[in-house]
C-alpha cells in the first residue's frame, strides 16, 4: 500500500533538474528586475499600512469605548488616510502589472523567437506550430507572471506574517505561538503537494497545446477541409483532444480542491480557536473590546499569509512546468553565428562526393558532384523524392552533408558553405510564401530600405506590375497567405521580393509553376538578361530548361 501511495504521489523524473530551472529562471528575471522590485516595495508599503490600520482600528475602538483619552474625530481620519493610501498603493500596482508586465512578456517572446530563428533548421521539426504558439503565449505569460508578481508578493507576505505574528505575540504569547505550529505542518503538505500537482500541470498544458496544434491547423487548412468535406471530421478530433483536456483539468481540480479543502479546515480551526481564547481573556477582563478586534484581526494577517505562501506552491509547480516547455525551445542548437561572409560576385557552388540520408527515409543523395559555374544558368530536374529539395537545402546551409563537401567559390577564392554565406543567395521557394500585410511590406523582408522606385522596378522585371494599377498600389493588403491574390500574382510578387533582395546566386524552386507560358517566358528574359548572376532551377516546366545553360538531374536511389 505504500509503495503504491509513493508511486502515485511522485510524476516521472522531469527532462531538468530543479537546480537547472532555477538557473534558467534566474537568467529569465534579469531583464525583469524593475518591474519586480517595484512590486515587492508596494508590497512591503502595503504591509506597513495594513499593520498601522490593525492599530488604527484599536486605538479609534478604545477611545469610542472609553478605556483611553484621545479624539475619535482624529482617530476616524486616521483610518480615512491609511484606506485612501491603500488605494493609492492597489492604483500603482495595477499600472506596474499592466504596463510592465506587458513590455515583460514582450521582451521573452521576443527572445524565444529569436532563439528559435536562429536555431538550426530541421526538415521534420520536433513540435507543431500550434504547440509552439502556445507556450510562447501562455507559458511565457506564467513565467513572467511568477517573476515579476508572485517573488515579489513573497516578500511582503513573508513581511507581513512575521510583522503580525510579532505584534499578536506582544498581545498573546501562548496563542500566537499556537497558531505559527500550523506552518511546519503546512510545509510538509505542500511538498506531497507538489510533486503530485506538478505532474498534473505537465499533463493539462501537453493537452492544452495538442488542442491549440488542431485548432492551427485546421484553420491553416479550412479550404482543403471544405473540398473533401470533412468538417465534421476535424471538429470531431477537436472534441476528442479537448476531451483529453478536459479529464486532465478534472484530475488537476479534485487534486486541488482535496488538498485545499484540508488546509482551509486547519486554518478555519484555528481562527476559531483563536476567537474563543479571546473571547474568554475579554470575559476575564483581561483583554479590551479593541484589543480583541485588533487581536482577531492579527490572527487573519497571519492566517492570510500563511494561506498565500501555501498557494505558492502550484505556483512554483506551473512556473516549473511552464519553464521546462520553455527550455524544450531552446534545446535545438544554435546555427553558426557572427557576421555575414559576403563572396565576390559572380560566385558559384560547387558539389564534391556529397551524399545525405534520412534516418527514417534512407539515402536520397549519393556521392554527387556537380558545379554551379558563376554567372551560369541549371536546372535541377528529377522525380519526386528524388533529393531536388534536399539538395537546394544544402547549397542554402539548412542542412549540411553527411559526407563531401558544399562550396561557394570564384576565380580568387573557394570555402566551405556555412550559415554565415547566406547572404549570397536569394531563394524563392515553392508555393505561395506571401505574409498578412501590404504588399510594400511583403516587398521589403528583401530589402528593409527599398525605395518606391526599385520596388516597382523589381515588380516590373518579375512581371508583377499590375500591381500598380491596383486601387492601393504598394499599399493593397493581402490576407494571410497571400489571400485576395492569385496563385500566378502572389509568385510574381515573390520574385520579385528576391529581385529586391539581389545576391549572387538565385534558387528558384517551382517558382513559375503558376504562372501562363507568356508570362513565364517574358519573366525569364528579364532575369537572365544580364547574365549576372548564378541561376538555379528546381524545375519541370520545358520552357524554363530551354532557357538554361545545363542542367542536372538527380535520381531516386
Amino acid at each position: 500500500m505504500f509503495e503504491k501511495l509513493k508511486a502515485y504521489l511522485s510524476p516521472p523524473d522531469s527532462k531538468y533538474s530543479s537546480k537547472e530551472i532555477l538557473i534558467w529562471l534566474w537568467d529569465a528575471w534579469k531583464g525583469n528586475r524593475l518591474q519586480a522590485f517595484l512590486n515587492a516595495f508596494i508590497g512591503l508599503a502595503e504591509v506597513v499600512v495594513s499593520l498601522t490600520a490593525v492599530w488604527a482600528i484599536q486605538n479609534a475602538i478604545d477611545i469610542a469605548s472609553g478605556v483611553k483619552p484621545g479624539s475619535i474625530y482624529w482617530a476616524v481620519a486616521l483610518m480615512g488616510l491609511l484606506t485612501l493610501t491603500n488605494f493609492g498603493l492597489g492604483i500603482g500596482s495595477v499600472w506596474i502589472r499592466n504596463i510592465l508586465g506587458v513590455l515583460a512578456r514582450n521582451r521573452m517572446q521576443q527572445r524565444l523567437l529569436d532563439r528559435i530563428l536562429r536555431s538550426e533548421w530541421h526538415s521534420k521539426e520536433k513540435r507543431h506550430s500550434g504547440d509552439v504558439i502556445n507556450r510562447l503565449e501562455t507559458d511565457v505569460g506564467q513565467v513572467i507572471n511568477f517573476l515579476t508578481e508572485v517573488v515579489p508578493s513573497t516578500v511582503s507576505t513573508v513581511t507581513l506574517f512575521l510583522g503580525s505574528f510579532f505584534y499578536l505575540y506582544s498581545l498573546d504569547r501562548a496563542l500566537s505561538l499556537i497558531i505559527v505550529v500550523m506552518v511546519p505542518v503546512v510545509a510538509i503538505l505542500s511538498r506531497v503537494y507538489m510533486k503530485k500537482m506538478r505532474q498534473l500541470s505537465k499533463d493539462v498544458r501537453s493537452s492544452d497545446s495538442k488542442v491549440q496544434s488542431v485548432l492551427t491547423e485546421t484553420i491553416q487548412n479550412r479550404m482543403l477541409i471544405k473540398i473533401m468535406e470533412s468538417d465534421d471530421a476535424m471538429v470531431d478530433k477537436l472534441e476528442n483532444t479537448q476531451s483529453e483536456l478536459r479529464k486532465n483539468v478534472v484530475k488537476r481540480t479534485w487534486f486541488s480542491v482535496i488538498a485545499n479543502f484540508i488546509l482551509n479546515f486547519g486554518f478555519s480551526l484555528g481562527y476559531l480557536i483563536a476567537f474563543l481564547w479571546s473571547a474568554i481573556r475579554l470575559s476575564n477582563h483581561t483583554l479590551t473590546f479593541g484589543g480583541m478586534t485588533a487581536f482577531l484581526q492579527l490572527v487573519n494577517r497571519v492566517q492570510g499569509p500563511a494561506k498565500n505562501l501555501t498557494k505558492l506552491v502550484p505556483q512554483f509547480v506551473y512556473v516549473f512546468t511552464a519553464a521546462e516547455r520553455l527550455m524544450e525551445l531552446e534545446e535545438n542548437p544554435l546555427e553558426e553565428q557572427g557576421h555575414p561572409v559576403y563572396v565576390k560576385a559572380p560566385c558559384g557552388v560547387r558539389l564534391e562526393n556529397v551524399s545525405y540520408a534520412y534516418e527514417e527515409g534512407g539515402k536520397v543523395i549519393d556521392n554527387l558532384s556537380f558545379d554551379f559555374l558563376p554567372g551560369s544558368c541549371t536546372a535541377i530536374l528529377g522525380e519526386t523524392g528524388a533529393g531536388k529539395t534536399t539538395l537546394v537545402r544544402m547549397i542554402l546551409a539548412l542542412m549540411r552533408p553527411q559526407e563531401g563537401k558544399v562550396l561557394i567559390y570564384n576565380g580568387h577564392d573557394t570555402k566551405e558553405l556555412s550559415p554565415l554565406m547566406r547572404c549570397n543567395f536569394v531563394y524563392v521557394p515553392q508555393g505561395n510564401t506571401l505574409l498578412s500585410g501590404t504588399i510594400r511590406e511583403n516587398l521589403k523582408l528583401g530589402k528593409l530600405d527599398a525605395t518606391d522606385e526599385e520596388m516597382e522596378e523589381a515588380l516590373r522585371m518579375s512581371c508583377a506590375d499590375f500591381v500598380m494599377d491596383l486601387p492601393e498600389g504598394l499599399d493593397t493588403i493581402c490576407s494571410e497567405s497571400g489571400g485576395g491574390l492569385s496563385e500566378g500574382q502572389a509568385q510574381r510578387i515573390s520574385i520579385a521580393r528576391a529581385l529586391l533582395r539581389d545576391r549572387s546566386i538565385m534558387l528558384f524552386d517551382e517558382a513559375t509553376s503558376a504562372l501562363d507560358p507568356d508570362t513565364e517566358r517574358h519573366l525569364l528574359q528579364n532575369i537572365l538578361e544580364k547574365h549576372d548572376k548564378t541561376v538555379i532551377f528546381i524545375t519541370h516546366r520545358p520552357a524554363v530548361i530551354d532557357y538554361c545553360d545545363q542542367t542536372l538531374k538527380v535520381e531516386k536511389i
